[in-house]
């Protein structure tokens, strides 16, 4: 479920970045959260360009479990 967070919450698994207070969160059924729809820069080194993405959003992609649990 999308949220906004309350309080300062450590690092996200996904992007490495400080997850802050009032960061759009997405809270996974087994409690995780991760940024969800933050916009971040990526290199993509294959097609030489950067791009802007959301943490989860491009995780669940190529992925449909959490990136902490993945037999869940």
């Amino acid at each position: 479920s999308e949220d906004v967070l309350s309080k300062d919450a450590g690092e996200c698994a996904i992007c490495l970045e400080e997850l802050q207070q009032g960061d759009t969160i997405a809270r996974l059924p087994c409690l995780c959260i991760y940024h969800k729809g933050q916009v971040f820069l990526r290199m993509d080194i294959k097609f030489q360009k950067a791009a802007f993405t959301g943490c989860i959003d491009e995780w669940f992609e190529v992925n449909r479990s959490c990136p902490e649990h993945p037999s869940d």
